[in-house]
């Protein structure tokens, strides 16, 4: 075996790793997602963090509470910047409303006890909730210490007490999988295959395009059911304690129109991004903030009112929301339908997009 001198091998790694940096720096599109994901994460976090000590609650006052209408009066400035007061007499609808994450809480006051309804979808939430009105009970204790007795605080979930916190969790991870799936294995696929001259001798070969589509489209449908068969198979285990609700099977569907929105998403990178790397970055710099915008991984209750608008333009959210009413909330079937509706006419779009910039050859 012959072997390379050592200041010869050195000289070969300098010229191997300035090459592989040139190449880098020319990618432009790499060079700039690879730069733009800590501070796209930077705006995103400090967005919703900036304000954490101030964090403001959507708070349902069913018939009158006097106890919240005497800390309303008492001090208005302070209580507005935690909580958001609305009135109603129906404690069904309210409860409701809780239930659907509308509103942080309901709460009715019954005698000397303050009660308030949370929701256990989002465990930081239900902790400010009863943390916020843990202190009106003891400050109102506390000026009213001559009288005799006091106020007392309950607390009730609005959803079946057996639910577990992972009836929430468990359809935001799956979501956040399957748009991984679909956006990543389009993108990097289809750069694959335009670096190693495949998609040319796919075009000549005696095959239809409409083919090799269907049959791409039909594997990533595939392997997105066995991801959703092998998500609940172990999230229903005893371990997790996952409780499907009697309509759950509506989550199919609702994976397979998500599953065909990110894949729209991810033949849109394909199109014109040139390697694998770029291809990659750029998906990240999509899917990474939207996991995050969607709910998948972090409940955005108390972030700007603009970053909140922001994420009702994020595909994710409605897969995740989809998948989290049928599954965890009971709704009914029809829940779904404008979560699928969604998804759907995203995919057209996307796919649309991605045909009129499609390129069979790198150059």
């Amino acid at each position: 075996m012959r072997r390379i001198p050592f200041f010869g091998s050195q000289l070969a790694l300098r010229s191997l790793t300035r090459a592989i940096f040139i190449g880098f720096v020319r990618d432009r599109a790499a060079l700039v997602f690879s730069i733009l994901i800590p501070v796209l994460f930077l705006v995103l976090f400090g967005s919703i963090y900036k304000s954490g000590g101030a964090a403001k609650i959507s708070v349902i006052e069913v018939g009158r509470v006097a106890l919240l209408d005497h800390a309303e009066a008492s001090a208005p400035a302070q209580l507005g910047r935690v909580m958001a007061i609305s009135h109603s007499t129906d404690l069904a609808a309210s409860l409701d409303a809780v239930r659907k994450g509308d509103d942080d809480a309901a709460v009715q006051q019954q005698g000397s006890t303050l009660v308030v309804h949370y929701s256990i979808a989002d465990q930081t939430t239900a902790g400010i909730v009863q943390a916020v009105f843990s202190s009106i009970v003891q400050q109102a204790d506390a000026a009213a210490a001559s009288h005799a007795g006091g106020y007392q605080l309950t607390s009730m979930q609005v959803e079946d007490k057996s639910l577990k916190p992972i009836q929430y969790l468990a359809p935001g991870l799956l979501g956040w999988a399957i748009a991984s799936g679909g956006a990543f294995g389009a993108s990097i696929t289809l750069v694959s295959w335009r670096q190693t001259k495949l998609l040319r001798r796919l075009r000549l070969a005696p095959v239809s395009i409409g083919s090799v589509v269907l049959a791409r489209v039909g594997l990533s449908l595939v392997l997105a059911l066995v991801q959703l068969a092998v998500f609940l198979a172990i999230a229903t285990t005893p371990y997790f304690g996952l409780r499907l609700s009697a309509d759950w099977w509506m989550a199919i569907p609702v994976v397979l129109c998500g599953t065909l929105a990110f894949m729209s998403i991810g033949l849109l990178v394909g199109s014109f991004t040139t390697s694998q790397q770029a291809a990659t970055a750029i998906t990240n710099v999509i899917i990474l903030p939207m996991a995050f915008l969607g709910g998948a991984f972090v409940p955005l209750d108390f972030a700007p009112a603009w970053l909140k608008d922001v994420s009702y333009a994020m595909p994710l959210r409605y897969l995740v929301t989809g998948m989290q009413d049928v599954m965890a909330r009971g709704e009914g079937v029809a829940s779904a339908l404008p979560a699928i509706g969604i998804l759907l006419g995203l995919a057209a779009v996307f796919t649309i997009i991605s045909v009129r910039a499609f390129r069979w050859d790198a150059v």
